[in-house]
Order: structure tokens, then sequence, then C-alpha cells
């Protein structure tokens, strides 16, 4: 499993709308100029993060993201899959059932489920807030 640049600057977006948003709405190109991310890219994963539930937008002059809900509730995990889709280490673990020829003799098979039960583990217990922290 390797993370795209964009469930990086994802993560990095939220995290900037955390620290900056108080009530407010932060404006798209505020968050470009301080996380050094150009503006286009922004758009294209704001997009992802405002259908996933994520962010709330606001148009018009004064307008821009903020979050929908409070830091300690976002986990990294719901970040990166509004990004990134599935977590999963192996292509055979993205459908819900197996499509794999080679599934039910798969010595290995075991093992990729078991990584990726750790890898959804993890993202799934750190938050936003524990982001914020660091």
């Amino acid at each position: 499993m390797k993370v795209s640049t964009k469930g990086r600057y994802a993560l990095r977006m939220m995290i900037d709308i955390a620290e900056h948003s108080v009530d407010e709405w932060i404006p798209i190109k505020d968050i470009s100029e301080r996380q050094g991310i150009s503006l286009k890219y922004l758009e294209q994963i704001v997009t992802n993060l405002t259908r996933a539930g994520l962010l709330r937008s606001g148009r018009g002059s004064g307008g821009g993201y903020m979050l929908s809900k409070t830091p300690d509730q976002y986990t990294v995990g719901e970040i990166l899959r509004a990004i990134e889709g599935k977590l999963a280490p192996v292509a055979c673990l993205l459908d819900d059932v197996n499509q794999c020829e080679h599934s039910q003799y798969c010595k290995t098979l075991g093992f990729w489920k078991g990584l990726y039960q750790v890898i959804d583990n993890y993202v799934n217990s750190v938050t936003l807030q524990d982001l914020l922290k660091l």
C-alpha cells in the first residue's frame, strides 16, 4: 500500500482547516499558500473530501471550507479512504468478495488479510485531533 500525494495532502489540508477554523470558512487560497500546495491540486482534493461529507463548503465572498465535525471525530482512515479508496495492500482484497482465481489455495492470502487488518486498525485509531497535537 502506498499513500499517494493526494492522500498526504488531504491530511495536511484537514489539519490546516482544523488549526485555522473557529466556526468560520477557510478560503482554499489561504490553505494553498500556507501549505505550499497548488490551488488546482487542492481543488481536486477538496471535491472528494466534500463529497465524502468530511468538509462543508460555503460559496461566494467570505466562503471557503470548514470541518463538518470536530477533529476528534475524524479518523485518519476515513480521510485517506475518501481520497485513496480502500487501503488494501494487494489488489485481491479490494473487492468485498475476493475475485482472485487462486484465493481458495493461496498460501499468502492470510498474511495479506492480516496486514490489511493491521493497516485499517492503525489508521482508524489515529484521529485528526491526534495529528493536531504532533
